[in-house]
């Protein structure tokens, strides 16, 4: 069944191409070649700081600038706003603010900073405040300023891309990439494509039978949500939920569904709940099903896997894999999206992709920094180590079953949630509170990212500030209560 899935989505996405081709809509990518733009992968000196002029570095353990990315300041005022949980829209140290004062009365002013532990943030390698990322953006913007300012199929498509592009297709071990704006992005396209294979294949609104069937997980993300309901709305697709990583539940709808061309969408690794979907599982029931699966790896890209291809490489099912979304904004350090794929479904979503179509493209030194971090990241493969790491001490220190580098501690309620996360930012950590509607009421928590900056004291210290607010034997490993947010 496999093999016929497979061929049939190949048949169905290079009819459609067919389809935008007669109709003349078939867009194309041409890249700029900008002057002194980057031309080749660049090589690397470990540890080397002889020659001033070396542009590429790597290095085999961490380093003074790493702590960059997880301690911040903010103001005073923006401590006790926090604090006590005043509203604010981001302008608290644009005045001294009255009515803001200290546990004794004292008014503000924002001549105090206080540092903060970040263990709440999405750069899990460390690699944003990184010498050759930050080199490779400056370099290229001092060079060619933000780069041509369009659409990347009008004029907003380099070399500078396209090199991304190749190296991220490398590491997911697909045939091409498509570069987007953001992570958000990239799953919008995707899913607004594949809507509209159905619209293509049937001349206009297709019969229910003949649109696309989309099964999502129930805690999918936002913007694979988002897409499935465009492509809804559109008339090619249909969704069908299943319950969290329940195969059954999956294998069931399957089995019961009319509809030819049939799509899995999950989160590799989910960005709440810290568990993985069961990828093995799944590449079983795509044999099963014939299905095309796809992934959005935005939190184990780079940071699962030997050469930090994510999850299909950690649990090697690269081949099962059809489609591969991800993010350039969490452990790359960086920003923008990407989809890994075939070049047939480069084309469709290029030509069909409306948050792709109708996005400014990256601009140019933050394309040269993402080439920068995908090659650190594969290179320093130490930071992949300690990460690991540090999820066996947390388990070790706290008794918390943590399955990964994303670690959710329930504790229920709004209240106790904010209760924790004002005593841990007393004490000098910056953890959030998640409330509904980003999780199911009585399913707040903290959510705590473990990253290859932090140290074991770090994580001793936190430890330490937790058991002071949790009780971590009364402490939900998972919510039992979730439902599908469709």
């Amino acid at each position: 069944m496999e093999v016929i899935g497979c061929c049939l989505w190949d048949n169905w996405v290079e009819e459609s191409l067919s389809k935008l081709e007669s109709l003349k809509v078939l867009r194309s990518l041409r890249p700029i070649q900008l002057a002194n733009g980057v031309a080749h992968q660049p090589t690397f000196l470990e540890n080397s700081s002889s020659n001033p002029n070396q542009e590429f570095q790597v290095f085999d353990g961490p380093c003074e600038w790493d702590r960059a990315s997880v301690e911040v300041n903010i103001s005073e005022s923006t401590f006790q706003k926090w604090l006590h949980d005043v509203p604010s829209s981001g302008d608290d140290n644009d005045a001294v603010y009255e009515n803001v004062r200290d546990d004794d009365g004292v008014e503000l002013t924002d001549g105090k900073l206080r540092k903060l532990i970040v263990f709440s943030g999405n750069d899990y390698m460390g690699l944003s405040s990184h010498p050759m990322v930050r080199s490779a953006a400056s370099k290229a913007a001092q060079e060619h300023g933000m780069g041509p300012r369009g659409s990347a199929l009008i004029c907003g498509y380099t070399n500078y891309h396209r090199l991304l592009e190749s190296s991220l297709a490398d590491l997911k071990g697909k045939e091409d990439c498509l570069l987007c704006p953001t992570g958000f992005s990239a799953n919008m396209a995707f899913l607004t494509a594949v809507g509209n294979i159905g619209l293509l294949l049937a001349g206009g609104k297709p019969s229910y039978d003949d649109r696309v069937a989309i099964f999502s997980d129930a805690l999918n993300h936002a913007s694979i949500i988002d897409g499935i309901r465009l492509a809804e709305k559109q008339g090619g697709a249909v969704a069908f939920v299943y319950r969290h990583c329940d195969m059954f539940h999956l294998d069931a709808l399957l089995s019961n569904c009319p509809m030819k061309k049939r799509v899995v969408v999950t989160d590799s690794l989910f960005s709440m709940d810290g568990d993985f979907a069961p990828m093995a599982a799944l590449a079983k029931l795509r044999k099963k099903h014939g299905f095309l699966f796809a992934i959005d790896d935005a939190h184990a890209t780079f940071v699962c896997g030997e050469r930090g291809g994510g999850a299909a490489e950690e649990f090697n099912c690269e081949t099962d894999v059809d489609i591969c979304i991800g993010t350039l904004s969490k452990a790359a350090g960086c920003h923008g999206g990407f989809i890994a794929c075939s070049k047939k479904w480069k084309l469709l979503i290029q030509s069909r992709g409306r948050s792709f179509i109708f996005s400014t493209s990256t601009p140019v030194p933050i394309a040269a920094a993402a080439h920068a971090a995908v090659v650190v990241a594969k290179e320093e493969a130490w930071r992949r180590s300690v990460i690991w790491k540090r999820v066996r001490e947390f388990r070790a220190l706290t008794g918390i079953p943590a399955e990964s580098h994303i670690i959710s501690i329930i504790v229920g309620s709004e209240h106790k949630a904010l209760q924790a996360s004002r005593h841990l930012l007393k004490l000098g950590f910056h953890i959030t509170a998640i409330r509904p509607p980003t999780v199911p009421p009585n399913s707040c928590r903290l959510r705590i990212t473990l990253t290859a900056a932090h140290t074991t004291d770090d994580l001793r210290k936190l430890t330490d500030a937790l058991s002071e607010c949790l009780d971590f034997q009364e402490i939900e490993a998972l919510s039992t209560n979730c439902f599908p947010k469709l």
